[in-house]
C-alpha cells in the first residue's frame, strides 16, 4: 500500500503543474487566461448541466475523461485551433506526453486513464464524442458570454462555427449552433429558455477561477484559486478511489467536488486555519453558504437546479458515504500542497499537528481511514 501511495500521490502533485499551462482563451472578466487546469473542472460542469441532453451517455465515463483529457499539456503545453500546427508532431509529444505522466501511476490505474485518454483522443465512442463536443463548445461560450469580448477571439469563435471543428454542430448540436451563430451576428437568437438558463449558471460559473484560497500551488508560486482545486479534487477521487469506504460511488463523489466550491462566487473562501477559522462551520458561514447556493443553483432550470443543488446540501451535511469520502479529500490536498510548497498555510498560520489532527486529520480519517496515517506520517516530519 505504502508504495501504491506514493506513486499516486506523484501523480497527483506533477498534476498540480496544468494549473500553470495557460490557454489562448481569457476568463469571462477578461482579467487573465484561462489555465488548463480550471478549463478542466469548467468542462466537468458543463457535463453535469448538460448531461441529461444526452441520456445515452455514460456521465460516469464523460466526466473521468474530461478531468483527465489535457493533462499532456504539462509537456506540451497548448495548441490554439486558430494557429497553425503540424498535427502528426502534436499527436506524437502528446502521447509521448500520457505515457509518461499516466506512468507515474500504478500500473493498472496507469493503463485505466491512458486507456481513458486515447478514447477521448480517438472520439470513436458515444461518451468520447459527448465529451469532444463540450471540449469544443465551452470555449465559444467564453468568448460570447465574456463582459467585454475580444475582436480577434470573436474571430477565432466566427470561423470556428463556419468551418472549424465546431461547424458539425448545425447537425451534432443545432440549437448551440444556430444561438452562438446569432449572437455572434448582433442578433438575439431562438427562445430557447432551457439552453439560455443553462449557459446562464456555466457563465456565472466562470467567476469561481477568481476565488483565490490560502492554499499554494505544490510550487509555491501563487495561491491556488477555487476552480482549479475543484477540479484537483475531482483527480484526487478518481486516483485515490481504492480508498473510499464500502458503498461510495466515486462517480458521484466527483460531481460533488466539482459543485462543492460554487458558493465561494459569493462568499469566498475561509481557510480552516486562519485567524478566522472558526468562521469555516459557522450559523453565519453556512447561513451564506445557503443563500449563495440558492441564487447560484436557481440560475438553472428547475429540475436540474434542484437536483444539483441536493448533491451540493448533501456534500456540506456529509452523512453519506459520498459525501464523508468527498470531505476527506477536501482536507487532504492542501496537506499535500503544504508539504510539497514547504509548509504553505501551515507556516503563514503557525500551525501546530494537534491543530492538523483536529483540524484535518479527523476527517480525512472518518472518510478515508487507511489513508490518514500515511498523510499524517508525511507531514510529521515538518512538524518535528
Amino acid at each position: 500500500m505504502t508504495d501504491r501511495l506514493v506513486r499516486q500521490f506523484a501523480f497527483l502533485n506533477e498534476a498540480d503543474r496544468l494549473k500553470s499551462v495557460n490557454r489562448a482563451n481569457v476568463l469571462m472578466d477578461g482579467s487573465r487566461p484561462e489555465n488548463t487546469a480550471e478549463h478542466s473542472w469548467h468542462l466537468g460542469l458543463w457535463a453535469l448541466v448538460m448531461a441529461d441532453l444526452a441520456p445515452e451517455v455514460d456521465l460516469a465515463r464523460v466526466i473521468a475523461m474530461l478531468a483527465l483529457h489535457d493533462l499532456p499539456e504539462i509537456d506540451c503545453g497548448d495548441h490554439p485551433i486558430h494557429l497553425e500546427h503540424d498535427a502528426d508532431h502534436v499527436l506524437r509529444v502528446e502521447q509521448e506526453a500520457a505515457r509518461r505522466i499516466f506512468g507515474l501511476l500504478p500500473d493498472d490505474l496507469g493503463m485505466e486513464f491512458l486507456d481513458l485518454w486515447h478514447e477521448f483522443e480517438a472520439s470513436q465512442t458515444t461518451e468520447a464524442q459527448f465529451a469532444k463536443r463540450l471540449d469544443h463548445s465551452q470555449p465559444i461560450f467564453q468568448v460570447l458570454m465574456a463582459e467585454s469580448p475580444l475582436p480577434d477571439h470573436l474571430q477565432v469563435a466566427r470561423d470556428n462555427l463556419a468551418s472549424g471543428r465546431a461547424a458539425r454542430f448545425s447537425h451534432e448540436w443545432p440549437e448551440v449552433h444556430a444561438l452562438a451563430s446569432d449572437w455572434l451576428a448582433g442578433q438575439p437568437g431562438a427562445d430557447l429558455p432551457d439552453l439560455r438558463a443553462r449557459l446562464a449558471f456555466l457563465a456565472e460559473a466562470d467567476r469561481l477561477k477568481t476565488v483565490m484560497r490560502a492554499t499554494t500551488l505544490v510550487d509555491g508560486s501563487r495561491a491556488e484559486n477555487s476552480g482549479e482545486h475543484s477540479w484537483h479534487l475531482a483527480l484526487y477521487a478518481l486516483t485515490l478511489a481504492d480508498q473510499a469506504g464500502p458503498g461510495v460511488d466515486v462517480a458521484r463523489v466527483m460531481q460533488m467536488l466539482i459543485l462543492h466550491d460554487l458558493v465561494e462566487i459569493d462568499v469566498g473562501d475561509v481557510p480552516i486555519h486562519s485567524a478566522n477559522g472558526n468562521a469555516h462551520g459557522s450559523a453565519e458561514t453556512q447561513a451564506a453558504e445557503s443563500a449563495a447556493a440558492d441564487r447560484i443553483f436557481g440560475l438553472l432550470p428547475n429540475d436540474l437546479s434542484r437536483k444539483l443543488r441536493a448533491l451540493w446540501d448533501e456534500f456540506e451535511a456529509a452523512e453519506t458515504p459520498d459525501a464523508i469520502f468527498a470531505k476527506s479529500l477536501d482536507r487532504v490536498q492542501p496537506v499535500m500542497a503544504n508539504l510539497m510548497s514547504g509548509g504553505g498555510t501551515w507556516i503563514t498560520y503557525q500551525v501546530t499537528i494537534e491543530q492538523l489532527e483536529s483540524r484535518v486529520g479527523a476527517k480525512v480519517a472518518r472518510g478515508a481511514p487507511q489513508l490518514w496515517p500515511w498523510v499524517r506520517a508525511q507531514a510529521a516530519g515538518f512538524f518535528g
